[in-house]
């Protein structure tokens, strides 16, 4: 029997390839099937089922394509309602795959047909259970995804999600190996650890949510509270799982479309495309299209392209680095952005090649920023979220969560100059493109954000204020 996590670290998600007798089982796939249809060839297996915990909100999974291509049945649990064709497992039923079996353990409460996949090996022990959304490390899912007004609220989904962890996964053995559906940084949960598995007897012991002596209450109250909104594209994502999407095979094949300069330009003119820069954030300060906005493909592209684009058929058109583009085109479809219209070929040393016009960032280091940071109160910005703010943050300094700029962007004056910085550099020139994309000039990026600041000689007493202390 093999049993693989596929962890994918910029959506801190987890898929799983579980194999038996020649049979395969894909757990929570990705957009992408080709990783799946490859392992199986090389395997020499068949892939069987494709079994999805729920209808996930974060991503759009690859059930749909890797059915269609291989034949393999999709399994969801009781109450699911998919709009194609499925099988939906009784609560306990069994699956067979070779030698081993997978039980159907219906466990509402992140959604209401969420289930948990209990792997049993082929000697017949309890081997592995396959949480999804309803017991991560560390914490569990979030209820909040899935109410509906007047029928079902948070807490009643708190309520489930508490009943379905004391029935129906805590009475199993210790010795259980927990793989969950997502690790820290996912917006699914909030405390979840760097760990991606560990057995169910350490989270019964390190678990805040497995305590023997939680009541129903102080669970309830547990697991609501703190809960920041959910990334807007979430429920858009859980409706294409649900309903349907594109081939992946066409989005990308109309996403590898190159052009030219001047076709770009007339691309971007015609259909009012979004100019999307996925490069280095150095890179992009340095020089960048006019009215492009920057989201770098080594960070957390995904999520923030999710957060920050607001609709999933707006056209995109790419500037990527030469051999980067299908990439980026498969990540944008990984959370139902289908419509990227192509890329500029040879990315943009060509834009500079051909003469057009380019546009630049200030920036300021950490010492020049700490030198003058007396004269800069209220003009900086702090653009990470509360939570990182809250916990330590400079005197004087406004939040500005780049998660809610579109709320928040009415409340700047477009005549004053900004000073933009967060952790590390990344959020900070996102944040910087779209406001100078919607006419904010006098902008200035802090290069290396509070971590570099924090290496400067500034006294942490008088520059750096824990909230506790406010």
């Amino acid at each position: 029997m093999i049993v693989e996590q596929l962890y994918t670290g910029c959506l801190a998600e987890a898929a799983y390839y579980v194999v038996s007798e020649g049979e395969a089982a894909i757990i929570d796939p990705l957009r992408e099937t080709a990783p799946y249809l490859e392992r199986a060839a090389r395997d020499h297996v068949k892939i069987k089922y494709v079994l999805e915990t729920h209808f996930h909100a974060d991503f759009v999974s690859g059930h749909l394509d890797l059915a269609k291509k291989t034949g393999a049945q999709i399994v969801y649990g009781p109450t699911a309602k998919p709009g194609f064709p499925a099988h939906i497992a009784a609560d306990g039923e069994v699956l067979r795959l070779g030698k081993a079996s997978i039980i159907v353990l219906h466990t509402p409460g992140h959604t209401m047909e969420s289930s948990t996949f209990l792997l049993r090996d082929e000697e017949g022990k309890d081997y592995a259970l396959f949480t999804g959304d309803t017991l991560f490390i560390g914490d569990v899912g979030r209820p909040d995804l899935a109410q509906k007004a007047g029928e079902i609220t948070v807490k009643d989904l708190a309520g489930y999600l508490y009943d379905s962890l004391r029935s129906k996964i805590m009475p199993l053995a210790d010795d259980v190996i927990v793989y969950p559906g997502h690790g820290a940084g996912s917006a699914c949960g909030k405390k979840m650890s760097n760990e991606t598995f560990a057995t169910l007897g350490n989270q019964k012991k390190f678990n805040y949510a497995l305590r023997d002596d939680m009541t129903r209450e102080e669970f309830i109250a547990e697991v609501t509270n703190g809960l920041a909104p959910p990334p807007q594209y979430f429920p858009k994502n859980a409706a294409l799982n649900k309903f349907g999407y594109a081939s992946i095979d066409d989005v990308l094949a109309k996403g590898a479309t190159a052009m030219e300069p001047d076709r770009f330009i007339a691309a971007a003119t015609t259909t009012d495309a979004l100019i999307l820069d996925t490069r280095k954030p150095d890179d992009f300060v340095r020089g960048f299209i006019p009215g492009s906005i920057f989201i770098g493909l080594d960070g957390q592209f995904a999520p923030w392209v999710g957060a920050l684009i607001s609709d999933l058929k707006t056209p995109i058109l790419l500037v990527a680095y030469p051999g980067r583009e299908e990439e980026a085109v498969l990540r944008l479809a990984r959370v139902g952005y289908d419509h990227c219209l192509g890329y500029l070929r040879g990315g943009f040393a060509a834009w500079q090649a051909a003469g057009k016009e380019t546009d630049q960032l200030e920036e300021m280091d950490a010492k020049e920023f700490a030198a003058t940071f007396s004269s800069l109160k209220g003009k900086v910005l702090d653009v990470r979220r509360k939570s990182e703010y809250d916990s330590e943050h400079l005197v004087g300094v406004a939040n500005f969560p780049l998660d809610w700029i579109n709320q928040f962007m009415d409340k700047l004056d477009r005549r004053q100059t900004y000073y933009l910085h967060c952790q590390g550099g990344y959020r900070s020139v996102i944040t910087a493109s779209i406001l100078r994309a919607r006419g904010f000039k006098n902008l200035v990026n802090l290069r290396g954000g509070f971590d570099a600041l924090l290496k400067t000689s500034l006294k942490k007493t008088e520059y750096v204020c824990p909230s506790s202390l406010l």
